[in-house]
């Protein structure tokens, strides 16, 4: 009998003390057809909801949070109206459906180039990254350097991120593809932790397929990034803190303004509250999805009001969360009007969110059976890819910014500046005056202008009036030899 005790009594502690297995995405998936298309709707409908809902905030919380207490709006027809009214929101919709349009016109193995011509002479507005590497594309700059950070000054910016859905959407449970898709693309406008911002939230997307678990989703995701990267170490310090503060996301919120909010590399951000750096949103998509732990409502809150880009934040965390889900079971409150504004094209586009349902299973059936999955009927077989880090990149290696100067200058010749760093831009913009008192000023003018660092004529560049094909800054120079500078 006392053996028997014993023994029962071990074996009871050995099961007290057992730790629960990590969750583990099985190696192949199957699912129906219709139950693809409806993770594929809610990945984009997911978007266009949390777009929607953080419209009004977008930047107007810099460097602070949206307490409680300031209510956002969200209404039936609310999205049909903003879809008419203030079509340029969705940006970060139209810039995804850009490079959706290729593959569908060009097939899964467009070139890059083709990307890029269609994205640059697209007529809608662009802005930061996207816009640097629109410039460097039009005039003779290829990917990836009209992405690289000594070509763009913006490199680390938000805009891939924000425009990497396509990429997860397209590769079900499948992160190292959905890099790839990206790859080529996300080096147009951007570079290092730029360009991981889209790597990872196109790898968290593909992950929301094949798992229903939010924290292993953010986590094992993080693995396509390189672990030296500021990125990596900026979202696994989010990992952390949430473990550390399960309960009060506004704690870990404070946590990564601390240690991660200072702006590096994009001027308009450097010495003030304004942050479009891609590893602080990114951070701010994943405080949402962690603290909302699935629950849509939470995660479209959270992620809103931790404020700078607040809308295209819970558009990422609404797409990732709204795949996951599946249309069908996103909240019915969140999709008020949403069948309404569904048959509307998006601006700059051909294309409805009625289109883009079909148009992504069509591309997701194609990545599935290219990468060793089947298509048989109804059934599908995903062949799960466990995520595996891209290669390191860093921007604005040994750079930081020591001094932000206002000139308040109309340059109309030449103009001299003594500095002491290794590296300037020189912010501003080009325009024509009116060619009569109140009549139309000249766009379609292009100034030629010269830079000289300490004698020397290092670039000539154009500076159209157009905002469209306009220089984001006028000039930039990195990696210069230590010492006091002259540029001119």
């Amino acid at each position: 009998m006392r053996k028997v005790f014993f023994l029962a009594l071990s074996l009871t502690v050995l099961a007290a003390f057992q730790r629960p297995k990590p969750a583990v995405a099985p190696k192949a998936v199957t699912m129906s057809k219709a139950a693809l298309q409806n993770k594929i709707k809610g990945g984009w409908a997911g978007q266009v909801i949390g777009c929607t809902f953080g419209g009004p905030t977008e930047f107007r919380y810099p460097g602070t949070m949206i307490n409680d207490y300031q209510k956002i709006p969200w209404y039936d027809g609310y999205i049909k109206h903003t879809m008419i009214n203030n079509p340029g929101l969705y940006d970060d919709l139209y810039m995804d459906l850009t490079f959706v349009d290729v593959f569908e016109k060009s097939g899964l193995d467009a070139p890059t180039d083709a990307h890029a011509k269609a994205y640059a002479n697209a007529e809608y507005m662009l802005w930061h990254a996207n816009q640097a590497g629109r410039y460097n594309i039009l005039n003779g700059i290829k990917a990836p350097e009209s992405g690289h950070w000594l070509n763009n000054p913006h490199a680390d910016d938000i805009d891939f991120q924000i425009e990497a859905d396509f990429s997860g959407l397209m590769a079900p449970g499948m992160p190292n593809t959905a890099a790839q898709l990206g790859d080529g693309i996300g080096h147009i406008m951007n570079y290092g932790d730029g360009w991981y911002g889209g790597v990872y939230v196109g790898a968290m997307y593909s992950l929301a397929f094949v798992s229903t678990d939010i924290n292993y989703v953010v986590k094992e995701a993080l693995k396509t990034i390189p672990a030296q990267s500021t990125f990596y170490q900026c979202i696994a310090d989010v990992i952390k803190w949430h473990a550390k503060y399960p309960n009060d996301w506004k704690q870990t919120w404070f946590e990564t303004q601390r240690k991660w909010s200072d702006e590096v590399g994009c001027p308009d951000g450097v010495h003030v509250p304004f942050n479009i750096d891609a590893k602080i949103n990114a951070a701010y998509i994943v405080i949402g999805l962690l603290y909302g732990g699935g629950d849509f409502t939470k995660t479209m809150e959270i992620s809103t009001r931790c404020g700078q880009d607040s809308d295209c934040n819970p558009s990422s965390a609404g797409g990732i969360l709204g795949t996951m889900m599946g249309y069908d079971k996103i909240p019915a409150y969140w999709k008020m009007g949403l069948t309404e504004a569904e048959d509307i094209d998006f601006k700059y586009t051909t294309m409805s969110l009625n289109d883009v349902y079909q148009m992504g299973l069509k591309h997701a059936l194609e990545v599935i059976r290219k990468n060793g999955g089947q298509v048989s009927g109804d059934n599908i077989t995903i062949a799960v890819q466990t995520p595996k880090a891209v290669r390191l990149e860093q921007s604005f290696a040994g750079h930081f910014p020591i001094e932000k100067k206002t000139i308040h200058k109309e340059l109309t010749d030449e103009y001299t500046v003594d500095f002491d760093g290794i590296g300037f831009v020189l912010m501003g913009h080009a325009s024509a005056k009116s060619s009569a008192p109140g009549g139309p000023s000249n766009t379609s003018y292009v100034f030629n202008a010269e830079l000289h660092v300490d004698g020397k004529l290092v670039e000539t560049a154009k500076l159209p009036v157009s905002f469209i094909a306009r220089r984001h800054e006028l000039f930039w120079k990195y990696q210069l030899p230590k010492g006091k500078i002259r540029f001119v």
